[in-house]
């Protein structure tokens, strides 16, 4: 998978044939359509120009390598690595080159890095995890895409207005199966610990839980619910408003909140599960090596990612595609992180 960087547009000969592992006589082969070179080292090279900004000669351009860029918020969180590699293995298999684009604090910017793949002539991009689920954001760069008619398919859910195929994880049966798991073990106060108030995904949860609570006669007032950013730092630090509230059982939007959470209950000289029950999201890696092993809803990233592949591809031959989410069932994976909800005092 190739890195997206702002690498300039003047490199030399040289850049390229270090960037192969080849000789200059070679690539200068390759350029100049001379025989004697092997298919696999003439798409390398054709590759490589495509990727350090060079224009191909006009006898080359027909047979370009199709880059498909992905696009994702960052690689600390394990989920977006876990989509990547799904997803670049996907778009191997179709015959295109994933050029990977990460955000990072201070760095590149979403919509620096369209300006950087639409440069290189990209077939389609991927995103997962994008600014598209946050309504606040600055949407420019998407509705760029839309006036393109550039295919792309969004991982997750999405603001209404823009109009990309979409696959998702089902929030409400996601939220349902967790809920209903916690019930069962007769926790009552049960806190929501949210992504931001603005991001989708975590409005969809919301709304399922208050649904469900609605309906199966379990409290849900406000505080028992709280926004936090998706890290492990702002988990922690949300939790204890949470405690302070009393809740037996917390149910986070990501992993790495859960695993803020179960830190803040140990700080606060509390037990997981013992005193607090943490559910998580994701099922990223080694949830299942915390401690405890974290209890979580499982995103099937592997069935998501090459659905928005084939989707892509589909798009790339011209085929028409439905814009309709696409929803896939999650998965809940019980460990030791939940119990049964502690008894009354006294």
């Amino acid at each position: 998978m190739i890195a997206c960087t702002v690498d300039g547009m003047s490199r030399r000969l040289a850049d390229v044939a270090a960037k192969v592992g080849v000789s200059e006589a070679t690539v200068s082969r390759v350029l100049n359509g001379k025989p004697g070179v092997s298919q696999s080292t003439r798409d390398a090279v054709l590759t490589a120009l495509d990727v350090l900004g060079y224009e191909r000669p006009t006898k080359l351009r027909g047979d370009r390598p199709r880059l498909v860029g992905l696009v994702l918020p960052e690689l600390a969180n394990p989920i977006f690595p876990a989509f990547a590699e799904v997803v670049g293995g996907a778009l191997a298999q179709q015959g295109f080159t994933p050029v990977l684009c990460t955000r990072t604090a201070g760095g590149i910017s979403e919509a620096e890095y369209i300006d950087l793949l639409l440069g290189q002539q990209v077939s389609g991009v991927i995103f997962a995890g994008g600014f598209y689920a946050e309504r606040e954001a600055d949407h420019a760069h998407y509705e760029r895409l839309q006036a393109l008619s550039l295919p792309v398919v969004l991982i997750n859910a999405s603001i209404e207005s823009l109009d990309f195929p979409h696959v998702s994880c089902d929030d409400l049966i996601a939220t349902h199966q967790a809920l209903e798991h916690l019930v069962s073990m007769g926790h009552t106060r049960i806190g929501l610990l949210l992504g931001p108030r603005d991001h989708v995904p975590s409005e969809r949860k919301l709304a399922a839980a208050r649904r469900f609570a609605q309906r199966h006669g379990v409290d849900l007032p406000d505080e028992l619910v709280v926004h936090s950013q998706y890290s492990l730092e702002s988990g922690q630090a949300a939790t204890g408003r949470l405690l302070d509230a009393g809740a037996t059982a917390i149910l986070c939007a990501s992993d790495p909140l859960a695993l803020g959470a179960v830190r803040a209950v140990r700080r606060a000289g509390l037990e997981v599960p013992r005193d607090v029950s943490v559910v998580g999201y994701d099922d990223s890696a080694l949830m299942n090596s915390t401690d405890p092993a974290l209890t979580t809803v499982r995103q099937p990233i592997d069935a998501m990612g090459r659905a928005a592949v084939d989707i892509l591809a589909s798009m790339i031959a011209g085929a028409t595609v439905s814009h309709d989410e696409l929803l896939f069932e999650p998965e809940l994976v019980v460990r030791r992180s939940t119990a049964a909800a502690p008894r009354p005092a006294g």
